[in-house]
């Protein structure tokens, strides 16, 4: 396990389209271990693959709820909205105001390619929405109607 370096906002990797996992393997599980590291270490409530360099369907999100890993993660389900203020490791010293949905359910995959229905509501659900967009090259930034910097 080791903590990775998160790449910043100008880096083309976060712009990238994610890949899925299609291989569980021991790279994907080194992978996975480093992320929690990073994510733990950076003090974030999430972390994507392409943060630190990696284009694949991978994110991780810790919250209260707990820490979760997903892979191939995709929002079945939304509802409701809700506004707040979010930040990022990959776009230091800024928050900005975002919407996103009060609601998700997420079919995902987990490390050992088994799957997975989840539902997530509040910060939670927040968490995964901003995390899943980085899968898709798309920065909060992209959709903030206010951004400070802090």
């Amino acid at each position: 396990m080791a903590i990775r370096s998160v790449v910043q906002v100008g880096d083309e990797v976060l712009r990238g389209k994610c890949q899925p996992v299609e291989v569980f393997d021991e790279k994907l599980v080194q992978l996975l271990d480093d992320m929690k590291d990073t994510v733990k270490f950076e003090q974030g409530a999430g972390l994507a693959a392409p943060q630190v360099g990696v284009l694949r369907r991978v994110c991780v999100v810790d919250v209260d709820e707990g820490y979760f890993e997903f892979i191939n993660p995709e929002i079945v389900m939304q509802k409701g909205e809700q506004s707040g203020w979010e930040g990022c490791l990959s776009v230091r010293g800024k928050n900005g105001i975002v919407s996103r949905p009060m609601k998700v359910k997420l079919s995902y995959q987990d490390r050992n390619g088994e799957k997975h229905l989840l539902q997530a509501k509040g910060f939670f659900a927040r968490a995964i929405c901003h995390e899943l967009d980085h899968l898709d090259g798309v920065l909060y930034i992209d959709k903030a109607t206010h951004i400070e910097k802090c």
